[in-house]
């Protein structure tokens, strides 16, 4: 059987679009190309940006900010030392950019100027930690990127 260049062309088109419905099924069913949101209401979220804005600037003009390092216990945040531990309240956040089903949040409940978040919560790997407190009625917002 002789098979000419129009025959050719569609065979050519039919395993073409055979190559990329195969990739796009593949993408859409398999688990391990998830690609979460890391906001799921992200359009909600924004509307709330000038808000997050103010709240870094009152956090940025502190004479010392939050800091956090890696212990083996997990991961250690440290509040400035010269605030009354008693009257700091709010959030922390912490995203999975890969996973959303290991996002968690907890509260902040201080009894010294340290807040340690425990390993087991934690995976390997790049985490968005958001940390949402006040101080006297006075909002900050903490963000950083960490490798964990």
């Amino acid at each position: 059987m002789k098979i000419n260049w129009g025959t050719g062309i569609v065979i050519a088109f039919i395993c073409f679009i055979s190559f990329i419905m195969y990739f796009i099924i593949k993408m859409n069913t398999d688990s391990k190309y998830d690609h979460d949101l890391v906001i799921e209401e992200y359009y909600q979220a924004e509307l709330g940006f000038q808000e997050e804005i103010d709240k870094e600037n009152n956090s940025n003009k502190l004479s010392e900010n939050i800091s956090w390092k890696k212990t083996e216990d997990g991961l250690l945040i440290l509040f400035p030392e010269n605030l009354d531990v008693q009257k700091i309240t709010g959030t922390v956040y912490l995203y999975r950019t890969s996973n959303k089903k290991l996002d968690f949040e907890m509260p902040i409940t201080l009894s010294e100027n340290t807040l340690l978040i425990p390993e087991n919560r934690l995976l390997n790997g790049r985490w968005n930690l958001k940390i949402d407190w006040q101080y006297k009625d006075t909002p900050y917002l903490y963000k950083k990127e960490i490798m964990y």
